[in-house]
């Protein structure tokens, strides 16, 4: 309970992650009918880029803002893009002059999934860190689409699912801090596909050394697990057993056409956020579809 995500806002494994996230939602969107999200760690609403913990670490400087000037300079930037940027860009003025100087304000996942919610549609956020629940709280205060719980994120699967909607999206993104951390991903997302097995589900994950995904790959197919979706993202070497090299997704259930749209849009990303050395990424189906 220690992790305070504010160090890293607005960094690579943010941008990867955000925009599968608003791609899942627009997705989701393309039926009628209302679905529920649930973010089991969820941090805070928003960040602020000028802040104390941001600028320590001043990831977003190799994160959001080098897609955004790429977004800008470019003309290829994918449409799917849109809704992530384009809510960045409304949260910092429109981003007016030079986004280095202008860029100050990063949504959280939560403030992310709320902004594309329809009428219908419910969202459920937990976090068990007290200052940042707090912090929720205050956000979504008035928001009656919104539930906040202090709660721990893997509990949280087993208080909340299934939703009546019967549709949804899963979002989990723990902290890393456990030594067991990728076991204990793995039970909840067998868990979590066991009580909502029509839900779509998103998991976060740090890459260091390449070894240690491929393990966790293995373990995760060896539940028998359908419609698997994996994606590592490296912005640098993935040869480093201490160093934060990239990052992944685990996408159970993702729906249509999300395999098909993800593509160009991690295309563009890795061009604006690889660093240096060998660095590639891979989207490929774990379970079921083509794999």
């Amino acid at each position: 309970m220690n992790y305070r995500h504010a160090f890293h806002a607005g960094g690579f494994g943010d941008v990867v992650k955000h925009a599968a996230v608003a791609m899942m939602i627009e997705a989701l969107k393309r039926k009628d009918k209302p679905f529920y999200a649930l973010d089991t760690h969820a941090g805070i609403g928003r960040y602020d880029l000028g802040g104390a913990a941001a600028e320590k670490t001043g990831e977003w400087r190799q994160g959001i803002l080098k897609v955004i000037e790429a977004a800008d300079s470019q003309s290829d930037a994918p449409a799917a893009l849109g809704p992530y940027l384009d809510l960045v860009r409304v949260m910092n003025g429109g981003l007016k002059g030079n986004p280095a100087d202008s860029l100050r304000a990063y949504p959280g996942s939560p403030r992310l999934v709320r902004a594309l919610l329809r009428p219908a549609d419910r969202l459920a956020l937990s976090e068990l860190h007290p200052e940042d629940h707090a912090a929720l709280v205050a956000e979504f205060r008035r928001d009656a689409q919104v539930q906040v719980h202090a709660l721990d994120g893997y509990v949280a699967l087993k208080s909340f699912l299934p939703p009546p909607e019967r549709r949804g999206l899963v979002l989990i993104d723990p902290p890393f801090e456990a030594a067991n951390e990728f076991e204990r991903l793995t039970r909840a997302l067998v868990q979590g596909h066991r009580r909502f097995a029509t839900g779509a589900f998103i998991a976060w994950h740090p890459i260091k050394h390449i070894k240690e995904i491929d393990a966790f790959h293995a373990a995760l197919k060896a539940t028998g697990v359908d419609r698997v979706l994996v994606l590592v993202f490296a912005v640098q070497p993935m040869d480093d057993a201490v160093r934060l090299n990239g990052c992944g997704l685990i996408m159970i259930n993702p729906p249509w056409p999300l395999a098909e749209e993800l593509p160009p849009v991690l295309h563009f990303l890795h061009r604006a956020l690889r660093r240096r050395g060998k660095s590639t990424w891979r989207l490929e189906w774990l379970a079921g579809e083509a794999a």
